[in-house]
C-alpha cells in the first residue's frame, strides 16, 4: 500500500471515529430524553411503577456516559486530533456529562412520584407539569441541534434558559403560597420543591449544551457571555 492510500485509510478511519461517538452521543441523548418525558409522566399520574422503571434505568445512561468518555480519551490520545475535529471530541466529551446529569435530575423527578402523600396535593402538580413540559421541548430542540450542528438554532434555544427560570420562579413562589396557607402540606410540598428545582437544572443543562455546539461551529467560548456579545461575536 503507497504511502497516499495508507493516509487515505487513516482519514477514513478517524472520520468513522468520529462519526461513531457522535452516533452514540445522540443515543444518549434520546435515552435521557425519553427518560425526562417518563419521570414527568410519573410523577403527574403518580405512577409508582413507571417511576421505578426510570430510577432503574439510569445505570444505561451512566454506562453510555463512561464508554463515551473512555472512546474521547482514546481518539485524543491516539489520533491528536486539532482544529475542528479536536473542538467536536471536547464538545462531545462535555455534553455527555451535562446528559448524565440531566438523568440524575430525572431519577429525582422519578423519586418524588413515590410519595403517596401527593395523592391528596395533587394541585401541587400541575405546574410542576407546565414547567417539566416547557424543560422537555427545550431538551428535543436541544438534541435537535445537537444533532445537526445548528449554531443559529442553539443560539436561539440557549434563551429558553431565562424562560424556564422565570417559570421556576412563578412555581416557588405558588408553592410557598400554598404551604404558607395550609401547613400540613409542608412535607408535600419539599417533595415537589425538590422536582421542581431537577427541573430547572435540566434547562441549565441544555443551556450548557448549546454553547458546546456554538463553540464546535463557531470556535468560540460563549460560557458567560451576554446575548448581546455572543450575537455580536458570532455574527448571528
Amino acid at each position: 500500500m503507497d504511502n497516499m492510500n495508507l493516509n487515505r485509510h487513516i482519514s477514513g478511519q478517524f472520520n468513522a471515529e468520529l462519526e461513531d461517538i457522535r452516533n452514540r452521543v445522540l443515543a444518549m441523548g434520546g435515552l435521557v430524553e425519553r427518560q425526562l418525558e417518563q419521570a414527568l409522566d410519573a410523577i403527574s399520574n403518580l405512577d409508582a411503577e413507571l417511576a421505578q422503571s426510570v430510577i432503574e434505568g439510569d445505570h444505561k445512561v451512566n454506562g453510555m456516559e463512561v464508554a463515551i468518555d473512555e472512546e474521547c480519551a482514546r481518539i485524543i490520545a491516539k489520533r491528536q486530533p486539532a482544529a475542528s475535529d479536536l473542538r467536536l471530541v471536547l464538545a462531545i466529551s462535555k455534553t455527555i456529562t451535562d446528559l448524565e446529569r440531566i438523568g440524575d435530575a430525572c431519577v429525582k423527578i422519578a423519586k418524588v412520584a413515590l410519595d403517596k402523600r401527593l395523592k391528596k396535593q395533587q394541585p401541587l402538580l400541575v405546574s410542576l407539569d407546565s414547567m417539566g413540559r416547557h424543560a422537555t421541548r427545550f431538551l428535543h430542540g436541544t438534541l435537535d441541534a445537537l444533532a445537526r450542528m445548528d449554531a443559529d438554532a442553539a443560539f436561539e434555544l440557549h434563551k429558553e434558559d431565562a424562560k424556564l427560570d422565570k417559570e421556576y420562579e412563578g412555581t416557588i413562589r405558588q408553592l410557598m403560597t400554598y404551604m404558607m396557607e395550609d401547613p400540613r402540606s409542608i412535607p408535600e410540598v419539599f417533595d415537589v420543591l425538590w422536582a421542581t428545582r431537577a427541573v430547572e437544572r435540566v434547562g441549565d443543562r441544555c443551556q450548557n449544551i448549546c454553547e458546546y455546539i456554538i463553540y464546535y461551529v463557531k470556535g468560540k467560548d460563549v460560557r458567560h457571555v451576554s446575548y448581546e456579545e455572543m450575537e455580536k461575536d458570532l455574527n448571528l
